[in-house]
């Protein structure tokens, strides 16, 4: 289905790296998000991070999870512009949900989805939970995975 690209979960520094700078080039420089909100204690301490890649190697989307007080919380999800619409967000979010299925079965998976990013979420089994909230200056709903 994805055939042009790899997601793999970040074991390295490198891959960190990159994935930060990915999220760094979509929400500090693209939506004007402060860094400071963009980058926390999760990303060093309790998160687990992907990164996806091209058909030529180049890194283009980055993505995290978390378990919380709530179940899992899925976050951070980010694709260079030049890769949207290309599957590469629907990759991460296939893998994503795989490794969090099985690590944590019962867990109810939940993230805050951008208002643009609401009917891609809902296109993969998410469903609004509450009313819009702001965030970082951006309209969000949280939204609640409908397993299959």
């Amino acid at each position: 289905m994805y055939e042009h690209m790899e997601v793999t979960r970040i074991t390295t520094e490198e891959d960190l790296t990159n994935a930060l700078a990915i999220r760094r080039t979509v929400f500090v420089l693209g939506q004007n998000v402060p860094a400071d909100l963009e980058n926390d204690a999760h990303d060093r301490t309790d998160a687990t991070h992907y990164l996806a890649r091209a058909a030529d190697g180049q890194p283009c989307g980055a993505a995290r999870w978390r378990v919380t007080e709530n179940g899992v919380k899925l976050e951070r999800f980010a694709v260079l512009a030049g890769y949207r619409n290309q599957q590469v967000g629907a990759a991460l979010l296939a893998a994503v949900l795989r490794d969090v299925q099985a690590a944590h079965p019962a867990a109810e998976v939940y993230l805050n989805a951008q208002l643009p990013a609401v009917r891609f979420y809902e296109r993969h089994a998410f469903r609004k939970a509450g009313a819009a909230f702001w965030e970082a200056g951006i309209e969000h709903y949280k939204m609640v995975w409908q397993r299959l």
